[in-house]
């Protein structure tokens, strides 16, 4: 009698321990929706998988709660090995794969799950797939330019290192690239000419290029050449103690040169006019008069450009 009272108080306690340590398992079946990606492998070479695709399974299971709490902590995916299950000829080669849509019906016993659990649906029943042609073509680089650099200053078409780069990818969205361009290279207030790395401004993930996509650029910046007029410069006299009359008196010239020098006071007031009277008996002359101006600017007109000089 004493131990059959011993057997049942086990019981009761194993019954118990099972209840709070195990729940899952005295727990009914639910019913939930898990969504799996689609992994896609072994792409024949010479082809192109494209963005129009099954990438996404919606499964609906029916399972424990615990087993379905272990089932959401793994990585699960469903495996498409493109390169078998185009069904090819096995004695051909990937050659024989033709461009186009496919579809390949969902395998259950692809999806690896638990005994315990029990796949109601699966959603879609076929998985759709397009491949393309890959081909490669080259493009010369472009690099665009945002802001405004420094006043007075001007960015021109930058260098690339490589020049060209040949891309690789479905054959559709190679034709439709006309130009091939970096990421934009900001100017703002750059008064110098610098280099930078910037990768190239490919949309698509699924195109890619040959050589690294990060490619050196050469930013060149140079002053902008501007052109001002200076105005009623008086002539001096050169080389005579004699009494002169130039008619007229003063010279008005435009000149070309870089902005900063060109803005820059104290170089415009460098500039001088005069006429060199060395050796001149009196009477009546002639003569065009000589223009000092700093070397890295060009004089492009005067007015007048001769003069006339009385020497008494």
């Amino acid at each position: 009698m004493r131990k059959t009272n011993l057997y049942k108080t086990f019981l009761i306690l194993l019954f118990i321990f099972v209840v709070f340590h195990f729940p899952g398992c005295t727990a009914e079946p639910v019913e939930t929706d898990l969504l799996i990606p689609v992994n896609f492998s072994n792409v024949p070479e010479n082809l192109v998988l494209t963005n129009f695709h099954t990438d996404k399974l919606e499964i609906r299971i029916l399972a424990h709660p615990r087993l379905i709490e272990l089932i959401n902590k793994k990585d699960i995916h469903y495996p498409v090995d493109l390169y078998t299950d185009l069904e090819f000829d096995p004695a051909g080669d990937s050659d024989s794969i033709e461009p186009g849509s496919y579809l390949f019906p969902v395998e259950e016993k692809r999806i690896p799950m638990d005994r315990g659990i029990t796949i109601l649906t699966i959603t879609p029943p076929y998985l759709s797939v397009q491949l393309e042609k890959k081909i490669k073509k080259t493009f010369k680089i472009t690099v665009p330019y945002i802001g405004k650099p420094a006043k007075g200053h001007i960015a021109l078409d930058a260098a690339t290192e490589p020049a060209v780069v040949e891309l690789i990818g479905a054959s559709t969205l190679i034709q439709s690239i006309k130009e091939l361009k970096t990421k934009p290279i900001d100017i703002t207030n750059v008064s110098e000419s610098f280099k930078k790395e910037i990768p190239l401004d490919l949309e698509n993930p699924s195109i890619t290029s040959s050589s690294d996509p990060i490619i050196i650029v050469s930013v060149p910046v140079q002053e902008k050449l501007v052109s001002k007029t200076i105005e009623n410069i008086p002539i001096q006299v050169w080389n005579s103690t004699l009494k002169v009359n130039i008619e007229p008196s003063k010279i008005s010239i435009r000149i070309k040169g870089p902005f900063d020098t060109l803005s820059n006071k104290e170089i415009t007031d460098q500039i001088y006019s005069f006429i060199d009277l060395k050796g001149l008996e009196p009477g009546v002359y002639a003569r065009h008069a000589y223009i000092n101006i700093p070397w890295n600017l060009i004089m492009t007109d005067a007015i007048p450009q001769v003069f006339t000089i009385k020497i008494e």
